[in-house]
């Protein structure tokens, strides 16, 4: 067990629906045949990368992790939340760390700056056309050897292409794979995410995400055959996951317009805030709402505005939730009062002028033609397969939490990781 080693690949916005598709490709067909699939996952809300990476990586809930959003919570700030001190939970690379393990990263969310992995590419970008990507990695934690080693000689996959698909995700892999061969991980963690911008950009199902799972079946064969040449592959438990899926948008709703006309909200003659008792923050499909004046009167004036809202189904969402119902319902805890939930076709958007209701929208990809963010009951479910010396063969479970990943690994690895998620027993040796 102490010689084994853990390779996780989430693939963020793959769904259960995809393997139909991926199942007719040789080696997602064998390895289905050799290891356990558990068809769909409960993701954590809200449904939103980052919020759900941190989850995944913890076995924990966002009221433990305190990451419910990509970005910070002030009004206006986009900034996100790239390093690891955002998370309050114990992730799986400091319980490898712990127990003596190497550890690797490659663009898994919330881990720059990270002191536990040995070898990290956290997910970042350069912030501006002059601010080279080595230079921004090395910010985020990333050591000059791993600069030159694994960054530098791959940068012309990702050079002019930032954020870009499939150019960032053939990047992400190629460090994955020269990782492997150059540092043989204990724990190798990878986050490609070119499914997800696809289906931002193109929707949920057509033939671009169809062309987009093959460059992922290519870029999961290099991974396999590296493991392969290391020697390491039949000692290797090899996990291929998901965050969280999508679903079709057909507008989005500028949610602090509300907020504005109710005159909770007051903006100036070029449509800047002045003053606000309380503001919105978009995540994708729903949207956590902050109050600035924390009186009883107002968070009852805003309650009372937004509860109305979601009943009379004018306005893009359905529910609102409070904070204490969030808590107890979806172990969702921040510094939020209320969380307002998608009608199941509305995305939100941060615009405080212009119309309420407008188009889907491509230069933001989270108001694209598909999102998430939303309930993790709605929509087609992500997935997880499970192969290697620790999984049984053939198994296959209908769902589980997406939190019950990290304290199966753990579980097998022998790991102290105490989280929410319970260890999956029925796919294990």
């Amino acid at each position: 067990m102490n010689n084994r080693k853990t390779v996780i690949i989430s693939n963020d916005a793959l769904v259960a629906e995809d393997y139909e598709y991926l199942c007719q490709k040789p080696l997602i067909r064998e390895l289905m045949a050799k290891g356990s699939w558990v068809k769909t996952l409960k993701t954590v809300y809200p449904s939103i990368t980052y919020c759900c990476h941190a989850s995944m990586v913890t076995g924990c809930y966002p009221d433990k992790t305190h990451l419910y959003n990509n970005e910070v919570d002030e009004f206006g700030n986009k900034d996100w939340v790239w390093e690891r001190k955002w998370n309050r939970a114990k992730t799986l690379a400091d319980a490898a760390k712990e127990a003596g393990k190497t550890v690797a990263n490659v663009f898994w969310p919330v881990l720059g700056q990270d002191p536990c992995i040995d070898w990290n590419i956290p997910e970042y970008w350069s912030q501006s056309p002059e601010d080279p990507l080595p230079e921004a990695l090395k910010r985020m934690g990333t050591s000059d050897k791993v600069i030159e080693e694994i960054v530098k000689p791959n940068l012309y996959y990702i050079e002019g292409h930032q954020r870009q698909h499939p150019f960032c995700d053939e990047f992400i892999f190629a460090c994955a794979r020269d990782m492997i061969l150059k540092y043989r991980p204990d724990l190798l963690l990878v986050h490609p995410a070119g499914i997800d911008g696809k289906r931002h950009s193109c929707g949920l199902f057509n033939e671009y995400v169809t062309e987009q799972l093959d460059y992922t079946y290519y870029w999961i064969e290099k991974i396999v055959r590296a493991l392969k040449e290391t020697g390491d592959w039949e000692n290797t438990d090899f996990i291929l996951t998901s965050d969280h899926g999508q679903m079709n948008m057909i507008r989005r709703a500028n949610i602090n317009r509300i907020l504005v006309e109710n005159g909770f909200m007051t903006l100036d003659e070029n449509g800047n805030a002045t003053a606000m008792k309380a503001y919105i923050k978009p995540v994708g499909a729903s949207a956590q709402v902050f109050l600035t004046d924390k009186s009883q009167e107002n968070y009852e004036a805003v309650k009372n505005l937004l509860t109305k809202a979601a009943a009379s189904h004018l306005y893009g969402f359905e529910r609102c939730y409070t904070a204490e119902e969030a808590a107890k319902e979806e172990h969702l805890a921040g510094d939020f009062a209320f969380v307002l939930e998608t009608d199941g076709y509305t995305s939100f958007g941060p615009a405080l002028t212009g119309d309420y209701f407008t188009p889907y929208d491509l230069t933001d990809y989270r108001l694209g033609k598909a999102t998430h963010g939303y309930h993790p009951d709605r929509g087609p479910q992500p997935s997880m397969l499970c192969v290697g010396p620790s999984f049984q063969e053939g198994v296959v479970i209908d769902r589980r939490p997406t939190v019950d990943m990290a304290a199966t690994v753990a579980h097998i690895n022998g790991w102290n990781l105490p989280c929410d998620g319970k260890v999956i027993q029925e796919i294990l040796k």
